[in-house]
């Protein structure tokens, strides 16, 4: 599976703007929903364990539209991972 991950905001900060991730077709440590891919890319570096931390609140997209950690993952998936967003 080929999913292109996108960040933005403190996330883009710390860690680019863009990684590629792929896995052999039906590889067992593949992600299944956003939460694991979450959880797989935390254990990627020390920046990313701290960004991408489940106590920072991020929130998630997939394709462009906004989605729940148990959202399942696809075949070429965007998925977005950035801060919550406060208008005033």
């Amino acid at each position: 599976m080929k999913l292109t991950v996108r960040y933005f905001a403190r996330v883009r900060e710390a860690l680019g703007p863009i990684e590629h991730c792929e896995w052999p077709t039906g590889a067992a440590d593949a992600p299944q929903t956003v939460g694991d891919l979450r959880t797989w890319l935390a254990h990627r570096s020390d920046a990313h364990a701290q960004v991408l931390a489940t106590d920072q609140g991020l929130r998630a997209a997939i394709d462009q539209a906004m989605c729940e950690a148990s959202q399942p993952l696809h075949e070429g998936a965007e998925v977005a991972f950035f801060p919550p967003v406060t208008g005033g």
